[in-house]
């Protein structure tokens, strides 16, 4: 499908990409050799790749609690529900933008200025991610990626055949969720040294969270073939994320998570936010590359609050 108002098609030498305006999201994102590394947004799970704005998770009855004031936010916020404005649309990427407007200020009485910029160098596509305090209070808010990508990646492969390999090796315990807020409980996790061996199984009582990786990147593959490296930073947290009935696993680099089932008390209060200045902004990015063939994975400076 060619580039039109509503999605801008663009690429590199080993890769070609495609972002919607509706969330900003990524919908296609293909190698040289014509594989299409993301999840179609099937009926098992609608979308592709959305952007979680301003919140991560849920909040306790959807609550956000403000001044004295209630409003009601829903799961991951509303981002990945607006159309965000082009404001550079190359050859090699684009970058759109969303601000508040009086119908966000209904469920989030903060301003803001979110800006996502999607650039393709060789096989890799670069996203960068940035979040500007354009009030003049500190702005509470979360930010978190939600790419799903095809699993399994080839026809003729088991899923059990494909694993995660972390940067880092990954000891501590697993957080978990209940009806979409953050438990007490933790679990032990199923990752082995740096490997977790993926099977549907794992999935089964919602995400998988590491609240605190040691990792800040991690390969998907099978032993052979087609596979992808993602590398973040300014993303604290990682979610992992599938659904019965899915062909699709959901890497996802977080800076926050939903709330704890205790948690009732003021939004800026609430914990993994990020309290942004008035006039500054947060940034993080994350870097897909794809192909059977990725070299090795350099580490990127970690961004600060400018």
């Amino acid at each position: 499908m060619p580039s039109d108002d509503s999605r801008h098609e663009f690429g590199a030498t080993g890769l070609t990409a495609a972002v919607l305006a509706q969330g900003a999201e990524l919908c296609l994102l293909r190698d040289a050799d014509a594989l299409d590394y993301l999840w179609p947004a099937g009926p098992a799970w609608p979308r592709h790749a959305p952007v979680l704005f301003p919140i991560v998770g849920r909040l306790r009855e959807d609550t956000l609690r403000h001044g004295g004031t209630s409003y009601r936010l829903t799961q991951h916020g509303f981002a990945r529900d607006m159309r965000f404005a082009w404001t550079r649309r190359k050859p090699d990427g684009c970058t759109l933008a969303l601000t508040d407007t009086p119908e966000t200020r209904e469920k989030y009485p903060f301003p803001f200025r979110l800006e996502i910029d999607y650039t393709a160098r060789g096989a890799t596509l670069e996203t960068t991610y940035s979040v500007t305090n354009t009030g003049q209070e500190i702005l509470p808010v979360s930010l978190g990626t939600h790419p799903a990508f095809r699993w399994p990646l080839l026809p003729g492969t088991e899923k059990q055949d494909y694993a995660l390999v972390f940067e880092a090796e990954e000891p501590a315990p697993l957080r978990i969720l209940a009806g979409g807020l953050l438990t007490a409980d933790q679990r032990a996790t199923p990752i082995v040294g740096r490997q977790l061996n993926l099977a549907e199984s794992l999935f089964t009582n919602d995400a998988l969270i590491l609240p605190a990786p040691v990792s800040r990147s991690v390969r998907y593959a099978a032993a052979h073939g087609p596979g992808l490296t993602l590398a973040w930073q300014g993303f604290p947290q990682l979610g992992l994320w599938s659904r019965a009935g899915g062909d699709f696993l959901c890497i996802e680099p977080w800076c926050g998570m939903a709330s704890p089932q205790d948690f009732d008390g003021e939004f800026a209060e609430k914990p993994w936010l990020r309290l942004i200045p008035p006039g500054q902004s947060h940034t993080a990015t994350l870097n897909i590359s794809v192909g059977t063939h990725n070299g090795a994975i350099m580490p990127m400076p970690d961004p600060e609050l400018t």
